[in-house]
């Protein structure tokens, strides 16, 4: 289902972000070029880096919402429908669903990047301390909307059907690109990736959380809380702000830094990934996958490959130590079975159980 681009106004600005045009053309005069003059692309990255490219930092030291000062790292979460299912059928669904988003984020002690709402799913990528807080905020996010969608159009049972997924983003590739296709998802509902209100694209690279006219969640009155966080829960200690529309500003929640900085810090090479991502392969890796059971032989592949990247090293010459280091990861970001784990890494049956926390088969 299509909606409206016509809320993001022109005059609605976090700071000023451009578009893909004016952005090449800051880079070009920044360097010095006229706008005929083709991007260098950045060392290893294919996207238009700077000459002395950073290596990004996917993990982090952050303060959590709970005040705990952490080591967190990305997530990619997702929460797709029915092929045929709308579950954002108007701008007040999108609008619930973005504040839920950080709403939930608070709730499970994870931080947002960016997200991205659609007609029938939604992405967001999350920093957490463990798969299990990432879990849970997706869990929750699913839990929350699914009262709003029930009240609303008493329909108690469709969104029982909407599978929630947490997958790691465990290296630079992966981090990068997924942090590019999320906003990219704005295609699906027909409008332009810089144009699309209910994703995070805008707070980056915008220089300034505030606008004129915007007010303080923090601030709100029991009455206005509830009328437009949709929330009891208490707000009072959140940095989140609202537009003169009580749309929530993406900025004011969204770790801008962290995006930056994978990016190198260089809106260009960002919106240079955006357009480079290839959005069925990404789909495949982040959606798909992950709920959809391989065959042996494909499993192996993965297996294999994530061995390589971890240990830099074949399946089969890995220690038993280091094969229940894998195995946790592959349970959790893949559609498989004891059985298929057991067969790929030569293990017995029950010690995969054990290494999964599973009480073994009588």
């Amino acid at each position: 289902m299509g909606i409206s681009c016509s809320w993001a106004r022109s005059d609605f600005r976090v700071g000023t972000w451009p578009t893909f045009s004016a952005l090449e053309s800051i880079e070009q005069r920044k360097c010095g070029r006229g706008p005929g003059h083709k991007i260098r692309p950045g060392p290893k990255t294919g996207g238009p880096g700077p000459k002395n490219e950073k290596k990004m930092r996917r993990i982090v030291v952050r303060t959590l919402p709970s005040g705990d000062l952490r080591n967190v790292q990305p997530f990619h979460v997702s929460m797709k429908g029915l092929e045929k299912a709308v579950i954002c059928r108007d701008e007040e669904d999108y609008d619930v669903m973005v504040k839920y988003i950080a709403i939930c984020a608070k709730r499970k002690n994870v931080i947002v990047v960016i997200y991205a709402s659609v007609s029938n799913h939604c992405h967001v990528a999350v920093l957490a301390v463990s798969q299990k807080d990432a879990d849970a905020f997706g869990l929750e996010l699913k839990r929350m909307y699914s009262q709003w969608f029930s009240a609303k159009y008493e329909e108690k049972s469709l969104l029982r059907h909407v599978d929630v997924k947490a997958v790691t983003l465990d290296n630079e590739w992966h981090v990068r690109n997924a942090l590019a296709y999320i906003p990219r998802n704005a295609l699906d509902n027909g409008c332009p990736v810089q144009e699309y209100p209910w994703s995070g694209f805008r707070a980056m690279f915008s220089g300034t959380h505030a606008i004129p006219g915007c007010q303080r969640v923090a601030a709100l009155t029991k009455r206005e809380k509830g009328e437009w966080m949709h929330t009891r829960d208490s707000l009072s200690g959140v940095p989140w702000l609202l537009d003169p529309d009580h749309h929530l500003i993406p900025a004011s929640f969204c770790d801008v830094a962290y995006l930056e900085q994978v990016f190198n810090n260089d809106p260009a090479f960002w919106l240079k990934t955006i357009g480079g991502v290839n959005p069925a392969e990404m789909q495949e890796k982040l959606v798909d996958g992950p709920r959809r059971m391989l065959p042996d032989t494909e499993f192996y592949k993965v297996a294999a490959d994530t061995a390589d990247r971890w240990f830099k090293s074949e399946l089969g010459q890995l220690t038993l130590e280091k094969k229940k280091r894998l195995i946790p990861y592959l349970w959790r970001t893949h559609k498989t079975t004891v059985n298929q784990l057991a067969r790929v890494f030569g293990l017995e049956r029950e010690e995969v159980q054990k290494t999964l926390g599973k009480t073994p088969d009588v």
